[in-house]
């Protein structure tokens, strides 16, 4: 599981790692530069111009090792040199004298900021790095301003974009890459979602630091990638039955919201369930059964909503149960989510207008446990806890929030956050801008649920759920783009387990 570790301690994780490994804090930079330039071979092609603007730091020392790899193999490299390199890291001045005399370097004042015209393919932003801790001002905030500015360049940061810091939230301006590169993990800042235009796409690559070294810094944040799950997936054989693959009950809709619980039952059909089910007020059953005609369904004895008249001793025989999508939050509503939680201890998902009660009937937070998996988006949950200033306050929100009610706390959005209530957070490597659209929310809940209903542990559902939900709306959208809608990323599952190479 690869640790997430804040940037404060990273000077020291490097210091230790150097020690430990015989190596000098050259070797480690250099392995950071390769580690750099293997993943650029494979996105950008030997025509392309490229600039890369350096800072005097170890971050412009990554990038003036990174411009004499690249040189070295073909690339049309033009290094920038910004700040007081009088002052620059021992690194970063080692770096700047391995250049290849041949290596155009210009070094950048003030007067060459604001007047320089730049006609490049490729902008590689090594100026500064983890340790900013103020906003940017003078001729760095001209320069990044001035890059920003570039049109159809592609923009790529060195371990973290320029002015981000590395824990906190942004102040002032940025540089805004296309993608991100981060050394060995990604940095905390990364993951929050007001970064997004900063971060762009981000991809982590390998600089030799292994996990269990990594392992002894940890501080409870991971980073959710396709090695972590797969081993988390349960195995079936071939006398396995519609049994062994769990019987799951996805309960909601209400007049003019149908779509929701079909999406969540489809969802969880195309994830594995044996059997699903759909509980649905009476307006509802003949659209699930034509809609849906592969799931059973229970009807309320209302005929809009969900309330306490309904097959109740039919819950027992479900293996786990989601609830809320589509449900309403009206007082019928209310009375059959009252009920359900005295009546279901079984494991289950809480997921949209059943969360909306919750922030309403406070006292209903109380029924939470282990076997609980609530699902919200942001607004939903700053309904739940308050409102939020950042999203650095909301992930901590949602970490007391797991701790005092003890369930499970999936915060989506970009990088989808798990918290445990043994303090643990996960932070999800999959999916993109595309999936954001009405009813993702729903697919996600029937997925989560009909894991849970396969007899995964609470932890592995919820893990394999979200990852497996944003791989499959990866898959969705490669040809559909924006126009992904949530049935496509339904469509999308079995070949999720194609992609994991999970029978």
């Amino acid at each position: 599981m690869l640790e997430i570790i804040s940037g404060s301690s990273v000077k020291k994780l490097d210091a230790d790692f150097i020690a430990d490994r015989g190596i000098s804090s050259h070797r480690l930079m250099e392995n950071a530069a390769q580690a750099f330039c293997g993943w650029f071979e494979k996105k950008y092609h030997r025509n392309d111009k490229v600039g890369i603007f350096c800072g005097h730091g170890n971050n412009g020392g990554d990038g003036l090792a990174i411009g004499r790899l690249l040189w070295r193999k073909g690339y049309d490299i033009i290094v920038f040199l910004v700040g007081d390199f009088d002052r620059a890291s021992a690194d970063c001045r080692l770096n700047r004298e391995l250049l290849p005399d041949k290596l155009p370097a210009i070094t950048m004042n003030d007067e060459d900021i604001k007047h320089m015209e730049f006609d490049l393919n490729v902008v590689i932003d090594a100026v500064l790095g983890i340790g900013v801790n103020r906003p940017l001002e003078g001729n760095i905030l001209h320069m990044i301003t001035k890059l920003n500015g570039l049109s159809e360049v592609s923009k790529v940061a060195v371990d973290i974009p320029t002015g981000l810091p590395s824990d906190e939230c942004l102040k002032g301006e940025a540089f805004r890459a296309d993608v991100t590169v981060s050394f060995q993990f990604p940095k905390f800042s990364l993951m929050f979602p007001e970064h997004a235009a900063f971060v762009g796409k981000l991809h982590v690559v390998n600089i030799g630091i292994d996990r269990n070294f990594l392992s002894q810094f940890s501080e409870n944040k991971f980073y959710l990638q396709k090695k972590d799950v797969v081993d988390r997936h349960i195995s079936f054989s071939r006398f396995s039955h519609k049994g062994d693959f769990g019987r799951v009950l996805l309960a909601g809709g209400s007049y003019g919201s149908m779509g929701a619980i079909k999406m969540s039952a489809e969802a969880a059909l195309r994830t594995g369930s044996g059997l699903a089910a759909c509980l649905v007020p009476q307006c509802g059953v003949n659209i699930i059964q034509i809609a849906l005609p592969e799931a059973q369904v229970l009807s309320a004895e209302s005929e809009n909503n969900l309330g306490k008249s309904y097959p109740q001793d039919s819950l027992k025989r479900f293996d786990a149960i989601g609830v809320g999508p589509g449900m309403g939050t009206n007082s019928d509503a209310v009375s059959f989510l009252k009920d359900f939680f005295t009546r279901y201890h079984g494991p289950k998902v809480i997921d949209a207008d059943a969360i909306n009660i919750l922030a309403k009937e406070k006292e209903l937070l109380n029924e939470l446990d282990e076997n609980c998996v609530l699902t919200p988006h942001l607004k939903e949950f700053e309904r739940l806890v308050g409102a939020c200033t950042n999203h650095k306050e909301r992930l901590s929100k949602s970490m007391v929030f797991s701790k005092k009610y003890r369930c499970i706390v999936v915060l989506k959005g970009a990088h989808t956050c798990i918290s445990f209530p043994d303090g643990r957070q996960f932070f999800n490597s999959t999916g993109n801008k595309h999936m954001a659209t009405g009813g993702a929310g729903d697919v996600l809940t029937g997925m989560i649920t009909s894991f849970l209903g396969q007899g995964y542990s609470v932890e592995n559902a919820t893990l394999c759920g979200v990852y497996q939900h944003g791989l499959a709306g990866e898959i969705a959208s490669v040809y559909k783009k924006r126009g992904t809608i949530a049935t496509d990323i339904v469509r999308a599952i079995p070949k999720s387990y194609l992609v994991l190479k999970i029978d």
